[in-house]
């Protein structure tokens, strides 16, 4: 949590810890100072692109630190990625589903001076995931210490030791790369020099993999162990160790649910802003970034309209900022070759559906291992072909909240990743098919008679991802997070490029997943000044 006087937007120190309640009491007492200050003199203008979960909570943060916020958005209702579908009597989450350091969300009820349980209901879900291989085998991922020991146990008795001690690994890069290091800029090479000693300790130069095979025997518990980068873009095999600490993460605060969905977080946050002052528009596509003399100000929409800001923030997709909001003159470390040499995540195939009929056996979250678990990936992040067999993550919702479908069904979304559009998939010419291959193996292992009891359905591909979020390449999670695109690496919070700049979202540090897009968010505390600044 950082201090939002003007002194410490340019204090270099790390934050105090996630858990310093008495620091968060403090911010929350300055929230009404920060509303007041814009009736002294104009106010500020911040206008912040996109809505999904990193610009919210940007446009919040600048509320509470006395900017005048708007928050323009492409699509017709708020959320970005976390965008809500409702048809047929469901309700369908489009995007993040695993709410994990709600403490993040805390923060921002705080700073405002209200509860975030007022406004939303966060349970926890138990187990987090239940992974199922191939064969059938089943594994009921917790945050329970001695259940997750008897898991492992059941898998492989001689792998206990080895697992205790990678959570003590994981434990240890969370200290330093999250509580530490998520909320700082990188905005220099000295700010990354400043941790390689501690990389080095924490053997950041492993792969996640790599770490994870260091320390138990067992492929099926290695993939158990591993496949955390799968949920920020990343491959086990190439994404650096550094997100080993996802682990501990969860393990530390657990996995939630928000009833109504997470679209109960998008209505909050919106709730949030317009309390101090600011607005949301959707329906507005922002065409260009105005820059002049070097400095953005503003932006001009697809409508002809132009918003004059002293700030401008930028949730879109990192890639797609620059290369088509942001003109080329304007840009010397951005570059055009720059931008499209950067290696991409994965992208995802999304079918979203609804069934007639429940399946309560079926947990909250199901991970279903396919056959091939190495040379999958490889198809996907370095042979970038479309494979005929696919690993799949099933999300139940109604299985924490059954009023998001009608009494009597079950709302449900299934992801797989796909590479991302340098495989040249004709997705409109084949996303049926697949489609299909999914309902087969779901309708083989966990999900009987599903075809029959559809009652809805809809699917969001790599294509959807370019045309309708514009994810550059259609990657769903911005820059992949290996070693050389982390931290100092990534396209940095404040713009290199352009003064009054500032990104938040997956493709900025810290990186993708709900805790680092709200995190990047915090950054913003550091490398936006002061609102006194500009009266």
């Amino acid at each position: 949590m950082q201090n939002t006087s003007a002194s410490a937007a340019q204090d270099e120190r790390p934050g105090p810890s996630p858990g310093d309640d008495g620091v968060a009491s403090r911010q929350a007492s300055r929230a009404p100072r920060g509303a007041g200050a814009r009736g002294a003199s104009r106010a500020p203008r911040a206008v912040v692109i996109g809505s999904g979960f990193g610009g919210l909570a940007a446009a919040v943060r600048l509320g509470v630190r006395g900017y005048e916020v708007t928050v323009v958005e492409k699509l017709d209702e708020p959320g970005g990625r976390a965008y809500v579908h409702r048809q047929d009597g469901f309700t369908f989450d489009a995007g993040p589903t695993v709410i994990t350091a709600p403490f993040l969300f805390e923060e921002l009820w705080q700073l405002c001076g209200r509860n975030l349980a007022d406004d939303v209901d966060l349970r926890p879900v138990a187990p987090f995931y239940r992974i199922r291989f191939h064969d059938g085998v089943t594994f009921d991922y917790t945050g329970d210490a001695a259940a997750m020991r008897a898991e492992v146990a059941r898998l492989s008795p001689g792998d206990v030791a080895g697992y205790e001690r990678f959570v003590k690994t994981s434990e240890a890069i969370f200290r330093v790369g999250f509580e530490e290091l998520a909320h700082v800029p990188f905005g220099s090479w000295t700010d990354m020099a400043r941790i390689v000693p501690d990389m080095m300790r924490l053997e950041s130069y492993r792969t996640v993999y790599g770490l994870v095979a260091k320390h138990v025997k067992d492929d099926r518990l290695r993939q158990v162990l591993s496949f955390h980068p799968l949920l920020v873009g990343g491959n086990p095999f190439s994404t650096t160790s550094i997100y080993s600490l996802i682990a501990f993460l969860e393990r530390n605060w657990g996995v939630h649910f928000p009833i109504g969905g997470t679209g109960a977080l998008v209505r909050g946050l919106v709730s949030l802003i317009e309390g101090l002052g600011g607005s949301v528009r959707c329906g507005a596509e922002v065409r260009r970034i105005a820059v002049e003399g070097g400095r953005a100000r503003g932006v001009e929409l697809a409508s002809g309209e132009r918003l004059s800001a002293d700030v401008v923030v930028s949730n879109a997709d990192s890639a797609w900022t620059y290369r088509h909001l942001v003109a080329p003159e304007a840009r010397k470390r951005w570059t055009d070759r720059r931008i499209e040499r950067q290696r991409y995540s994965m992208s995802l195939f999304v079918w979203y559906f609804g069934t007639r009929r429940q399946y309560p056996d079926v947990a909250h979250h199901t991970i279903l291992l396919g056959p091939r678990y190495r040379r999958l990936l490889e198809d996907i992040f370095e042979k970038h072909v479309l494979a005929d067999d696919f690993s799949l993550y099933l999300h139940r919702p109604t299985a924490t909240d059954p009023a998001l479908a009608p009494p009597g069904c079950d709302a449900f979304y299934v992801l797989s990743p796909v590479p991302n559009l340098l495989s040249g998939t004709d997705w409109p010419a084949t996303q049926e098919r697949y489609r299909r291959s999914i309902a087969a193996l779901l309708e083989a292992t966990v999900l009987p008679g599903l075809e029959g009891a559809l009652a809805s359905s809809r699917l969001l591909t790599p294509q959807d991802f370019q045309d309708r979020l514009l994810s550059f390449r259609g990657a769903a999670f911005g820059p992949e997070p290996v070693l050389t695109q982390s931290a100092f690496f990534r396209p940095h919070n404040a713009s290199e490029d352009i003064e009054h700049l500032y990104l938040v979202g997956a493709g900025t540090h810290p990186g993708a997943g709900l805790p680092g897009v709200l995190s990047s968010a915090r950054v913003l505390d550091r490398v936006v000044p002061d609102a006194s600044k500009f009266r």
